[in-house]
């Protein structure tokens, strides 16, 4: 029997009955989002931990102008002395500035904040202590955000949506607030710079500068206008329309429709554009209809699991975030570039997409029956193909390699961490194959061709030729994903051992379907890799890494990325299962990521061990915490990690769809001692 997708999809929509300060509700279509209070638009943000974001894929600014400074104003470090390869950016006290500036710039902006006025029978605003009754619900099904509540006695309802095809906010109001004068909507423009140097969630919340950015009402007539923004060499275009009262310019970057009693509802929409690009404004119920016909299409045509009839009470938790971060991920991480680790809902590292997050974003697309959303970011790959080039070119190497963090065109940022990171070089391979295998046609080929096979050639010059032991070398120097290792003392981590040698064998696989011949160093390079590290009959984090159980372990256990994320090749299955268990027992988990959980589950998964793999997933601490709006919460600077989301995503697919020459049982990935109850369609196995 089919599975009724609309009662599984629905019994999920997030409700909030008042603040939830750590949990708004947004509505978006993976190029441009809108965070809303309990009001249905940002009235209220003070009120909320999180900041209230509108935010888009284009909308980026550099303070004091683009080119202020240059990777060649950074020191460079870590540059072999024999070789002359590497060089790599890293703070350094005589260079903060440019380094600072760098890391800082270009910068995600926040395109506005969009509120209601709400005013007393004088005439004077109320504070958020006089909304009485908020009951708002996010309708999964539709994409459409439910607002209503009561203010001085008077009910509103609004209905916020965004279009599924541009950048436009649309909002319909029912109140008679509105037809007694009593409700207003304020638009306000914060200044585009930085406060200080921090990463965290207030970049681009700066409501007191005035001179640093221009906000100019270009047009405004009887129901429509258009707003120009700018700010050093950029900005953006806001065109407005609404049903009745009239927009007048109350500061430098302010702006209020007052609607003058003309009805008791309110029509209102605003689109974002790049400057330079025409607007245009589609209706209000074009909006909603075009939002209703979109989610549907999403829900009925992608993959679904439920698991609603399990006897285990956690089922319907887990069935919970599975729902949501389908949502969530569509709306902040399908757009046309990699997301920022909290995607469209407020900055962290200043906006920037970390690279290596990518595949923790993205990957679960295609297993999901949703290929065209990863192909939207992996055509930037294409694009930004020539500044990978002369990244590896700089360094000695051939081929392309791919930085960490980024902003939109593709730029490294100088770190003392993220420059010397290369778990994120095969995940183009990676990501490719699995479109390949959504799409296994000439035209995939061609399209990721030229990014498959560069990525391949880079990740071959860089392993390094130990003549002594016959065998080619990961680093040093070199960080893992495990960050807390040092990079010159260490060499050949595991998990990267063996995604370097997957993603090789991938490239390999490119070339023969291409009908082309595999550059013989990629083979070369697979037949004599470093065999993965190990110690007592447990993998280690890296070679150099005797204290893998005891001083590092914090962070990240990436050494089961190794069998789980990947098909492990080289991995001894019993030396993981005991490097599982080691990591059960030793790990201070509190110091993990969200992505963790996921990646030690799908490990389990793979081992055979459905129960533990369910108990990974569900593991009981805060940075495993899924908040009411869906969004896998860390702590006060990540309230929405989305690497989180993808990564529960991905596992619940392998450990319900199964994974190649992996067991042909049904949902082999979860226990089968008959207390979970997995009905699945449209899913596709894992690598």
């Amino acid at each position: 029997m089919a599975i009724d997708r609309k009662a599984l999809v629905s019994r999920h929509n997030p409700v909030a009955r008042g603040v939830l300060p750590l949990s708004p509700l947004a509505v978006g279509n993976g190029e441009f989002a809108f965070t809303a209070d309990m009001t249905g638009l940002q009235t209220f943000p003070e009120a909320y931990e999180v900041p209230l974001g509108t935010q888009s894929q284009w909308g980026w600014h550099s303070s004091g102008g683009r080119n202020v400074w240059s990777l060649n104003d950074v020191r460079m470090q870590y540059a072999d002395a024999l070789t002359g390869n590497g060089g790599y950016p890293v703070h350094a006290e005589d260079r903060e500035e440019p380094y600072h500036w760098l890391r800082q710039n270009p910068h995600r902006l926040q395109l506005g904040q969009i509120g209601f006025v709400f005013k007393d029978e004088s005439g004077a605003a109320i504070s958020s202590e006089s909304i009485a009754d908020a009951e708002q619900t996010l309708d999964l099904w539709s994409g459409i955000l439910h607002s209503r509540y009561n203010v001085m006695g008077r009910e509103v309802t609004v209905r916020t949506a965004i279009h599924p095809d541009t950048d436009q906010l649309a909002v319909q109001v029912e109140s008679q607030l509105l037809a007694e004068g009593r409700m207003d909507i304020s638009i306000r423009f914060p200044a585009p710079g930085m406060t200080d140097r921090s990463w965290d969630k207030s970049i681009g919340l700066n409501w007191g500068e005035s001179d640093t950015h221009a906000t100019v009402l270009k047009q405004n007539r009887d129901r429509d206008a258009v707003i120009d923004r700018s700010m050093d060499e950029d900005g953006y275009r806001v065109a407005l329309q609404w049903s009745q009262g009239i927009l007048r310019q109350t500061g430098p970057h302010s702006l209020q429709l007052e609607c003058l009693g003309e009805a008791a509802t309110l029509s209102f929409v605003a689109h974002f554009v790049p400057a330079g690009h025409s607007p245009s404004i589609v209706s209000v119920q074009d909006t909603l209809q075009a939002s209703r016909n979109y989610w549907e299409r999403f829900w009925m045509n992608g993959g679904v699991i439920e698991l609603a009839d399990s006897r285990d009470p956690r089922a319907l938790e887990l069935e919970r975030r599975i729902v949501l971060s389908q949502f969530v991920l569509a709306i902040h991480s399908a757009g046309s570039i990699p997301p920022q680790e909290t995607g469209l809902l407020y900055n962290s590292w200043f906006g920037k997409p970390h690279l290596e997050m990518h595949w923790w974003h993205a990957v679960h697309f295609p297993l999901w029956g949703r290929a065209p959303l990863l192909k939207r970011s992996m055509g930037w790959y294409r694009e930004i193909l020539p500044i990978a080039r002369e990244l590896a070119r700089f360094q000695g190497y051939v081929g392309a390699r791919w930085p960490k963090m980024v902003g939109p065109e593709g730029k490294q940022s100088p770190s003392t961490v993220a420059t010397l990171l290369v778990w994120q070089q095969p995940h183009p391979i990676a990501m490719a194959e699995l479109l390949y295998l959504s799409e296994p046609t000439q035209e995939t080929l061609e399209l990721y061709g030229d990014v498959v096979r560069e990525s391949a050639d880079f990740m071959a010059s860089f392993a390094q030729w130990d003549g002594e032991r016959q065998r080619y070398v990961l680093g040093p120097p070199v960080i893992p994903a495990q960050e807390n290792h040092r990079a010159a003392t260490t060499w050949n981590p595991t998990y990267e051992l063996e995604y370097w040698r997957h993603a090789l064998e991938l490239a390999c696989l490119w070339a023969q379907r291409q009908g082309q011949p595999a550059n013989p160093k990629w083979r070369e390079v697979i037949d004599h890799l470093s065999a993965l590290p190990q110690q007592d009959g447990v993998y280690l984090a890296h070679e150099n890494a005797p204290d893998t159980y005891t001083d590092k372990n914090h962070d990240h256990p990436s050494m089961l990325g190794a069998f789980g994320m990947l098909p492990g090749v080289m991995v001894d299955p019993e030396v993981m299962r005991n490097t599982l268990q080691k990591v059960l027992e030793s790990w201070r988990w509190d110091t993990t990521w969200g992505w963790d959980f996921p990646m030690a589950a799908m490990t389990a998964a793979r081992l055979g061990d459905g129960a533990l793999a369910i108990d990974l997933l569900l593991y009981e601490t805060q940075k495993n915490t899924y908040l009411p709006n869906g969004h896998n919460y860390l702590n006060q600077r990540l309230s929405a990690y989305l690497p989180g989301n993808g990564g529960l995503l991905i596992a619940v697919a392998m450990m319900a769809a199964g994974w190649q020459n992996g067991p042909g049982s049904h949902a082999p990935g979860f226990p089968s001692d008959g207390s979970w109850t997995v009905r699945h369609e449209g899913l596709h196995a894992w690598l």
